[in-house]
């Protein structure tokens, strides 16, 4: 990975073998966590109007709850990449390259149609 995460990751590991909780923390249920915290960042969003969302965000206190969404979904995700053996800046390098080929800047350039739509 890079050593930031790395570092991170090492910290997760102590904190969750500390609390004993890698009985929890299999691919099915880590995988939930993401999905669940994913929902509660889609939470922060619901029933808001575009300049209410901007307002909100630009409040400190509505940023940081984001924040919070944002780093409990990347924390269930170095987790399960962990678990799997998943180098997880490679798969993304990987899955950028895919998207570049799936989405060729002169046919995907402005639009958000899926790459089987363009």
């Amino acid at each position: 990975m890079n050593e930031k995460l790395d570092n991170l990751l090492a910290r997760l590991l102590v904190f969750r073998k500390e609390r004993d909780w890698e009985q929890f923390h299999n691919p099915k249920d880590l995988a939930i966590s993401i999905a669940l915290e994913s929902a509660e960042l889609l939470e922060e969003f619901q029933w808001k109007s575009d300049e209410m969302i901007k307002t909100y965000l630009s409040d400190s206190a509505g940023l940081d709850n984001i924040k919070e969404e944002i780093a409990d979904i990347a924390i269930y995700l170095l987790l399960l990449s962990h678990d799997l053996k998943i180098d997880l800046p490679a798969a993304i390098e990987e899955k950028i390259k895919k998207n570049e080929k799936k989405y060729p800047v002169e046919k995907a350039k402005g639009s958000a149609k899926k790459y089987d739509r363009l």
